[in-house]
């Protein structure tokens, strides 16, 4: 039997494996739910098991269990690939805007609804049918690479334990590559792969004056307030041209190649459509940009909220006692969190006037942006077998948002390869998210093709 021919045959017992699955509410963030987390892991386990993995086992994080599964190949020097993925999932109740149980998956047509659904247990799924089909395609009774994965249990939480759980086990994890499936395509009908995350950094800024909210008749206009200087320090955060006025906020930023500049120009995009989804009359940014290069390979800072004084009805004639501002700064590959924190810091500190106090307090030491090289055999095995399996040339895509991947390539010291098959629509983070069936199927096949092709593959000497 070939690879399609298994995968579309086997369609109904996996469907109903990932709706067993999507069952278990496996909230990583609400400690009501923590039992779900090691119940899905447990589930996890025994599937892999089941599907042949000689080697499954628990990983207990400090948090949250992950689970690590592992099947060598027959031939000794094959490579090593590492799948990463999540069995956690993003709260969520009926009540929150649902129009089925978010913990009952339903199936209408070619669509599973549920929580989980596409985020991330479906795409962690098809790795297990697609190692399947590739067996059954080749008689063989080992995968042509050995394959390790490692399914974390607290993404959806900020992966707190997971690069310490990365550093406890770097030999067990060490690998060729790495395979990420918990991002997204362009569409259906447009398959792509993504080729980088950005970073994220995030703090509150606030700004101390008087001991107390003072009277603004008389002290207004003699003392330096909280609020104004908070307001000018938020506008100094961007120049004319959109560009980030931190000193130093860019050092290590490099441009991207004009090969991925044009394909990104290539992808349909509608961004009247994009600009109505986000509810916005106009697109702004930096200059010299388009508005897909802003949100995926250009690093921005966002004022998040800011609060100071009297917010209540009526009036009150005060200069306030303080002001606070939340700000996030997205990154992107050559920017290092610690070093961009430093110098936000010592901007606050030039801009703000004698006699007021300030406190920039970050909320961790925020995450490092990643990237695949476009140009590396990996990404072009990649890119070849999603090919094979949608029929279609398949382009690039990054992603706007963070995740730990540029922790993986870090520690193990491997490329990062994106093969997912989740769309924007699947409403992942949100009600009704749902994934569609026939896309699953899809990366199972990407993958049996993947394993096939990198085992192939001649490995570098030593």
């Amino acid at each position: 039997m070939d690879v399609r021919g298994y995968v579309e045959g086997h369609r109904g017992e996996f469907v109903a494996a990932l709706k067993e699955w999507a069952a278990i509410p496996s909230v990583s963030a609400d400690p009501q739910h923590h039992g779900d987390v090691r119940r899905s892991a447990e589930w996890l386990r025994d599937h892999l098991a089941a599907t042949g993995f000689p080697t499954v086992e628990i990983w207990e994080s400090g948090g949250m269990p992950a689970v690590f599964a592992e099947w060598t190949a027959a031939d000794p020097d094959a490579p090593v690939v590492l799948v990463y993925g999540h069995h956690d999932v993003q709260p969520a109740r009926a009540a929150d805007g649902w129009d089925t149980e978010p913990f009952v998956p339903q199936e209408r047509g070619d669509r599973l609804i549920g929580r989980g659904t596409s985020d991330d247990k479906g795409q962690v799924l098809f790795h297990a049918l697609g190692v399947r089909a590739n067996l059954a395609a080749s008689g063989a009774s080992a995968p042509p690479v050995t394959l390790r994965m490692l399914i974390e249990g607290e993404e959806e939480s900020g992966s707190p334990h997971f690069a310490e759980l990365l550093e406890r086990n770097r030999d067990r994890l060490s690998c060729d590559v790495v395979v990420i499936s918990d991002t997204t395509m362009w569409s259906a009908e447009v398959p792509s792969m993504c080729v980088g995350m950005r970073g994220l950094t995030d703090c509150e800024i606030s700004i101390t004056g008087p001991d107390t909210d003072v009277h603004s008749g008389s002290f207004g206009g003699a003392i330096p307030n909280p609020a104004r200087a908070l307001a000018d320090l938020l506008s100094a955060l961007h120049d004319g041209d959109g560009r980030v006025a931190v000193p130093g906020f860019y050092d290590g930023v490099a441009e991207i190649s004009g090969q991925e500049r044009d394909l990104i120009a290539k992808l349909p995009f509608d961004e009247a459509e994009w600009l109505r989804t986000a509810g916005s009359p106009a697109a702004s940014g930096e200059a010299g940009y388009s508005t897909l290069e802003r949100i995926w390979v250009r690093p921005t800072a966002e004022i998040n909220g800011m609060w100071s004084g009297h917010t209540g009805s009526g009036t009150k004639t005060i200069v306030p006692h303080s002001a606070h501002a939340k700000v996030s700064f997205r990154l992107v590959p050559g920017q290092e969190p610690a070093y961009v924190q430093e110098r936000v810091r010592e901007f606050v500190a030039d801009r703000v006037p004698a006699g007021l106090r300030t406190e920039v307090e970050f909320g961790g030491p925020g995450v490092r942006a990643c990237a695949s090289d476009l140009g590396s055999p990996a990404v072009r095995a990649a890119r070849s077998v999603m090919e094979r399996a949608f029929g279609t040339e398949v382009l690039f895509t990054r992603e706007g948002g963070s995740g730990p991947e540029a922790d993986i390539a870090d520690v193990l010291g491997a490329p990062l390869v994106f093969v997912a098959v989740g769309l924007d629509e699947d409403r992942i983070h949100a009600p009704n998210e749902k994934v569609e069936v026939p896309l699953l199927l899809k990366g199972a096949e990407s993958a049996a093709y993947l394993w096939e092709q990198l085992g192939a593959q001649e490995q570098p000497a030593g």
